[in-house]
C-alpha cells in the first residue's frame, strides 16, 4: 500500500467518524416528538375498570376512579369484577383500566385468577401475535406491600408487560401503591390525576425514555436555555427533562408526608389510627395502643373474669390489655383486628420513650374503667381496685417484642409491681434471647407444619420457618414461665397433633395452652366462618391427644369453657404432692424480680383452686362470681 492511498484512506475514515459522531449528537439533541393530543376513545363503548381484590381495596379505589372519571369528567367507564367477565373479549376494548392487588406469593387474588391466567396464555401464544390489543390503551395501578420484597406488586407489573406484549399503548406507567407504608393515597391520587389527562386528550409526548405528560413539560414550551438560532426553537437535550418540571412548591403538613416528622416516620398513619379508634383504641404516641378488655369489665360487674384468671390467678379487672407496637410481621387468617393494624419486618418508625408509653397507657386505661362508674354489678369495691392495675397483657395487638425498648418498658411495669404477661408471634428469635425475665412469655405456635404455618399466618419473612424454629429454641433458654399458645381452627390446623407433639422438645415450655379460634364476624382479609370454630369438646379432646403424646411430661391440668380454652402443664414441675400449681404468687415474683438474682418458674408458683383443675363441675368458673347468660335464639345452643 503506498502512502497516498494510505493517507486516502485515513482521510475518509476520519470524514466517516466525524459525520457518524454529527448525527449522533444532533440525535441525542434532538427535538423532541411534537405535542400531540392521545385520541380518545372513537368507539361508543365503554371503557372496562377492573379490580383485582383479594380484601377490597383494590375495589374500593377502582369505586373511587369511576367516580372521578363517570361523575366528575363525564368519560364513561364500567366498573368490571373479572370474574364475570370474558377475557375473549378483550380484543373489542379500546379503553383498559385495571387496580390489581398482589396476594400470596405474588399471585393474583381469587376473584381474577382465570383473567390473568387467560391473559398469560394468550400473550405466549404465536398464534394471537403482538397485535391482538393494537386498538386498545391501557393503565394499570397496582396494590401490595413492599415488606414482601421481590413480589411487591408483581400482578400489577406483570399484567402491564404481558398487554404491552399484545400490542396495547400504555396511556400512563404501571402506578405502585403500598398498603404498609402509608403512601397508598397519595400515590393513587396522583396517578389517577394523570390518566384523566390523558383520557380528556391531555397533551403527551414520547421518547425512548417512556411518556412525558403535558404538566411535567410545562416549561418546556417557552425554553431559551439553549443557544441555537432562533431561540423560539424548544430544542431540548432528553437527559435535561428532569430538570426541566415546573416547581410546584407548598406548605406541608403531616398528613402530606405520609406522617413523617422529622426524617422519621410514624407507625400509626391518620388512615390507621381512625380505624383502630373505631374499634376501640387509645392510641398511645405514634406506636402503641391500650384498649379495655371485655373480660375487664366482665369481673368489674362480678360476672367471672378470662382464662388467665382460672388458670393463672390474675384478678382481670385489674388486667391493663396494651402493646408498644401496632406492627405486627405476620397477616394471620384470623387476625381479630382484621389487619387495620401495620405490618414490618424490623423497628422502621419515630420511637415513643417507654416511660410516656406507661404513663399514658395507665392514664387512659384508668379513664376507662371510670367509664364503668354506675353500671350494674360495678360495686366501689371493685371500681377503686380497677383503677389501680395490677397486671399487663402485652398482647392487645402487633408484635411487643419489636419495640427497640421493651425491655425498659417491662421494667417500668414491674417497678410499678404490675406483672407482664407478653406474647411473641415466633419471628424474632434473637429479640427472644435479649428479653429481660417477664412474668410469663408467650410464643404463639399457630401450626406445627411449614406449609401449614404458611397459610395460617401469611408471615412477611421469607424465612419464617427458621425463624420459628428458632424461636421455640430460644424459649428453652428462658427460666421464667413459658407458653406454647395454640390456636385451633377447624379444617386448617386441628389435625396435627402428631407434628405439634414434636415442637414440645425444642421449646420445653411449662405450659401449653390450646384455645378455639375466636370468630370474629365477616372479613374480606379471613375466609374463616363459624364452620371454623371448634366446639369446646373439640378443644379437649384435642388436648387431651396432646398430652398422650407427651407420654406423662404434660397433663391437662385447667380448663376454661367459656373461652373454649384448655391448659397442659409440666406434670413434674407444678403437680406437686397430686395437685396443681398453675396460678403464680404475684408478690413473690416482684420480689424476686426487685432482688436482681436468678430465678426460675418454679420459685413463684401457687396452687390451684379445685374449680379451675381440669374436669371440675365450674367448668373453670369461678364460684364468686356471678354466672350471667345471654338469651340466644339459634337453633342449637353450644
Amino acid at each position: 500500500m503506498t502512502p497516498s492511498s494510505l493517507s486516502t484512506r485515513l482521510t475518509l475514515f476520519a470524514l466517516l467518524s466525524a459525520t457518524t459522531f454529527y448525527f449522533l449528537y444532533k440525535s441525542r439533541r434532538r427535538r423532541l416528538k411534537p405535542l400531540k393530543h392521545l385520541p380518545l376513545n372513537p368507539n361508543p363503548r365503554p371503557g372496562k375498570l377492573f379490580f383485582l381484590t383479594q380484601t377490597g381495596t383494590s375495589k374500593a379505589l377502582a369505586q373511587r376512579l369511576l367516580d372521578l372519571l363517570s361523575s366528575k369528567n363525564n368519560i364513561p367507564f364500567d366498573l368490571v369484577d373479572p370474574q364475570t367477565y370474558e377475557p375473549e373479549d378483550l380484543p373489542k376494548e379500546s379503553l383498559i383500566i385495571i387496580i390489581a392487588s398482589t396476594w400470596e406469593d405474588g399471585n393474583p387474588p381469587q376473584n381474577s385468577k382465570f383473567f390473568v391466567n387467560w391473559l398469560a396464555d394468550i400473550s405466549t401464544d404465536f398464534r394471537a401475535g403482538n397485535l391482538l390489543l393494537s386498538d386498545c390503551k391501557f393503565a394499570v395501578f397496582g396494590v401490595g406491600s413492599r415488606l414482601y420484597g421481590d413480589t411487591f406488586n408483581a400482578v400489577a407489573r406483570d399484567l402491564g408487560k404481558r398487554l404491552r406484549g399484545l400490542g396495547a399503548t400504555e396511556m400512563v406507567p404501571v402506578g405502585e401503591g403500598d398498603v404498609d407504608g402509608g403512601e397508598l393515597e397519595s400515590v393513587f391520587e396522583g396517578w389517577s390525576e394523570k390518566v384523566v389527562t390523558v383520557l380528556k386528550g391531555g397533551l403527551v409526548m414520547e421518547n425512548e425514555n417512556g411518556i412525558v405528560y403535558e404538566s411535567d413539560v410545562e416549561s418546556l414550551e417557552s425554553d431559551d436555555d439553549y443557544d441555537g438560532e432562533g431561540g423560539g426553537e424548544d430544542i431540548v437535550d432528553l437527559e435535561d427533562i428532569a430538570g426541566k418540571g415546573p416547581s410546584r412548591k407548598k406548605s406541608v403538613n403531616v398528613a402530606e408526608t405520609n406522617g413523617k416528622l422529622d426524617g422519621k416516620r410514624e407507625m400509626v398513619t391518620p388512615v390507621i389510627r381512625a380505624n383502630l379508634e373505631k374499634q376501640g383504641y387509645k392510641i398511645i404516641g405514634s406506636h402503641s395502643g391500650v384498649k379495655i378488655c371485655r373480660w375487664t369489665k366482665s369481673q368489674l360487674r362480678g360476672r367471672g373474669g378470662c382464662y388467665k384468671h382460672s388458670f393463672y390467678g390474675i384478678e382481670s379487672h385489674r388486667c391493663m390489655e396494651a402493646t408498644p407496637s401496632l406492627a405486627c410481621a405476620n397477616k394471620c387468617v384470623f387476625c381479630w383486628r382484621h389487619h387495620t393494624n401495620p405490618v414490618g419486618k424490623s423497628w422502621q418508625w419515630k420511637m415513643d420513650d417507654p416511660l410516656e408509653i406507661v404513663n399514658t397507657a395507665i392514664d387512659l386505661h384508668t379513664k376507662m374503667i371510670k367509664q364503668t362508674k354506675g353500671v350494674p354489678g360495678v360495686t366501689q369495691e371493685r371500681l377503686m381496685e380497677g383503677l389501680s392495675p395490677r397486671h399487663c397483657a402485652l398482647s392487645l395487638v402487633g408484635e411487643p417484642i419489636m419495640y427497640p425498648e421493651i425491655n425498659a418498658l417491662v421494667d417500668e411495669l414491674h417497678r410499678r409491681r404490675i406483672s407482664t404477661f407478653l406474647v411473641t408471634n415466633a419471628q424474632f428469635p434473637e429479640k427472644i434471647k435479649m428479653l429481660k425475665p417477664v412474668t410469663q412469655l408467650y410464643v404463639s405456635v399457630d401450626a406445627a407444619t411449614k406449609d401449614s404455618l404458611k397459610a395460617i399466618d401469611r408471615p412477611l419473612f421469607g424465612d419464617f420457618w427458621e425463624r420459628f424454629i428458632d424461636s421455640l429454641k430460644a424459649l428453652k433458654e428462658k427460666h421464667q414461665r413459658t407458653v406454647y399458645r395454640l390456636t385451633l381452627v377447624k379444617g386448617w390446623n386441628t389435625e396435627d397433633v402428631d407434628a405439634y407433639s414434636k415442637l414440645f422438645i425444642l421449646g420445653k415450655p411449662d405450659f401449653v395452652e390450646i384455645k378455639g379460634v375466636t370468630y370474629c364476624g365477616s372479613s374480606a382479609t379471613s375466609k374463616l366462618t363459624m364452620e371454623n370454630v371448634p366446639w369446646h369438646s373439640d378443644v379437649r379432646a384435642f388436648s387431651e391427644a396432646l398430652a398422650l403424646k407427651s407420654e406423662g411430661e404434660y397433663e391437662v391440668a385447667c380448663e376454661h369453657a367459656h373461652s373454649c380454652c384448655v391448659l397442659l402443664a409440666k406434670t413434674e414441675k407444678f403437680k406437686v404432692n397430686g395437685q396443681w400449681h398453675t396460678w403464680i404468687d404475684y408478690e413473690k415474683f416482684h420480689n424476686l424480680v426487685a432482688l436482681g438474682r436468678p430465678f426460675d418458674s418454679g420459685d413463684y408458683m401457687a396452687l390451684t383452686p379445685s374449680w379451675a383443675v381440669y374436669g371440675a363441675e365450674e367448668g373453670g368458673f369461678d364460684p364468686d362470681q356471678s354466672r350471667y347468660k345471654k338469651e340466644r335464639h339459634h337453633k342449637s345452643k353450644r
